[in-house]
């Protein structure tokens, strides 16, 4: 019989790791393309024959989402596989549209399909959106393992957007690394802060080969999702963060709703900024979808590392742009850093936007007064630079860095900043070391189960 012809629909992360989980080495199936949605210049590319394996000498090209229908038609694509996320569900009902429209199936695989069993422990950090708080909650687990004298081996959801097969394997132990690689502002906002609270960091494309490297040195893989996706490992205990600044939310994203089905703990993040009724909404809704989960509150205070920079001052507010572009959060720690400060304004930054930004700003109308830091490439880094010194020559004082990174280091600051940095504290019990005793209590006794 010949092969399923399969169309696999991504964003450069999940749709790599669905192809080499279920079908690289599967005669049955023969993908013929991945589409590209999301992150720019990521399409027009091709996944490389030693990435893809020996069914596919020549690798399998990856073309813009735009190109679908024409990509069923010219390949005679029978199947249509979603392999991104943090999709509302009238976009995933568009795709499904398209795809059946033009006489392909259309699948979305189940959660278990594609996550691989690791021989340590695992715990997942996933989230019903992006933005939730995954970073900061990542990193505080990782410190109460640490603190139980535990090696953790931080594994980050793909952010493969330069050479794939370079990028097969990725190790992030220092600056050094995060130059040797070659990464985006995005990887950084990432990788950055768990280097500096002293972890090692995985990432790459091939999660099987990135998970024995991580297994080498580790007592416990982390899973850091990204992009709210769900975990690519098998866990033992999942942790899920739902946003009561973004109420309804949890059941209303792809596959957001999905980890909030299957976690065992559910984390409600910035109860210290968000309205009291929506945290009681948020929680409540959570419960009503998974009753079996425990629930933890959680602020995320930001503090401005120097407040004076921004009292009183016109300040623009720089923000994580995955978080606020496709995130769907209209501001960030940066606004509301620079508020705290006692900022005479927020200038929105719509003015004074070059190139990229404001191509940005076209595709997310629905940003407030903040300028998301987009950097997936020079040319993006060199329009922000110039962004900023039109601010400048336009009247803004001072700088709100509310990116994770020493945005500074990368980008010249044509103005006084600071960054705005945000930790999470969980409130009462139960507590994170609490939620988390049976993984350490694994990790000590190899082979042990949970109760003994």
């Amino acid at each position: 019989m010949e092969p399923h012809r399969i169309l696999v629909l991504g964003a450069a992360g999940r749709d790599f790791h669905l192809f080499n989980t279920l079908y690289r080495d599967n005669p049955a199936a023969k993908v013929v393309a991945f589409t590209a949605q999301q992150i720019p210049h990521i399409d027009d590319r091709r996944y490389p024959p030693e990435l893809a394996g020996d069914l596919y000498p020549d690798g399998i090209p990856i073309v813009p989402e735009d190109r679908l229908e024409e990509v069923i038609v010219e390949h005679e694509v029978e199947l249509v596989v979603l392999a991104y996320s943090d999709l509302a569900y009238d976009e995933v009902g568009h795709l499904m549209a398209r795809a059946t429209s033009m006489g392909a199936d259309f699948l979305v695989p189940d959660v278990w399909s594609t996550m691989i069993e690791s021989s340590r422990p695992v715990v997942a950090v996933c989230a019903v959106r992006t933005g939730v708080g995954k970073s900061q909650t990542s990193r505080a687990v990782a410190q109460v393992l640490r603190d139980a004298g535990l090696r953790v081996g931080i594994i980050r959801h793909p952010m493969p957007y330069g050479d794939l097969a370079r990028q097969r394997v990725q190790r992030f132990a220092s600056e050094a690394d995060l130059v040797a690689h070659e990464v985006t502002i995005e990887e950084r906002e990432e990788y950055e802060p768990h280097i500096a609270a002293g972890s090692v960091v995985y990432a790459g494309v091939d999660y099987e080969a990135i998970l024995h490297a991580a297994e080498e040195e580790s007592d416990v893989i982390l899973w850091d999702g990204g992009n709210n996706d769900t975990s690519f490992y098998v866990p033992d205990v999942q942790i899920t963060l739902v946003d009561p600044h973004r109420p309804g939310h949890e059941s209303r994203f792809y596959p957001g709703e999905t980890n909030l089905r299957v976690a065992d703990v559910v984390l409600v993040n910035k109860v210290d900024t968000a309205d009291p009724d929506d945290v009681v909404a948020v929680e409540r809704a959570a419960l009503r979808l998974n009753p079996s989960a425990v629930v933890i509150r959680a602020a995320s205070p930001i503090a401005p590392d120097d407040p004076s920079v921004l009292a009183g001052r016109r300040v623009l507010a720089v923000e994580d742009g995955p978080t606020c572009t496709h995130g769907g959060m209209p501001y960030g720690a940066g606004l509301l850093g620079a508020r705290a400060a006692g900022a005479a304004e927020i200038v929105d930054p719509r003015p004074f936007l070059v190139g990229e930004l404001a191509d940005t700003f076209e595709r997310y109308p629905e940003l407030g007064p903040i300028l998301p830091a987009m950097g997936y490439g020079e040319a993006q880094i060199c329009d922000l630079e110039a962004t900023l010194r039109r601010a400048a020559e336009g009247g803004v004082e001072a700088i709100a860095v509310g990116t994770p990174i020493d945005l500074a280091g990368l980008v010249d600051m044509p103005l006084p900043h600071t960054r705005c940095r945000y930790e999470l504290a969980v409130q009462g019990s139960p507590t994170l070391d609490e939620v988390l005793a049976p993984v350490i209590h694994i990790a000590r006794n190899p082979g042990a189960s949970p109760g003994e």
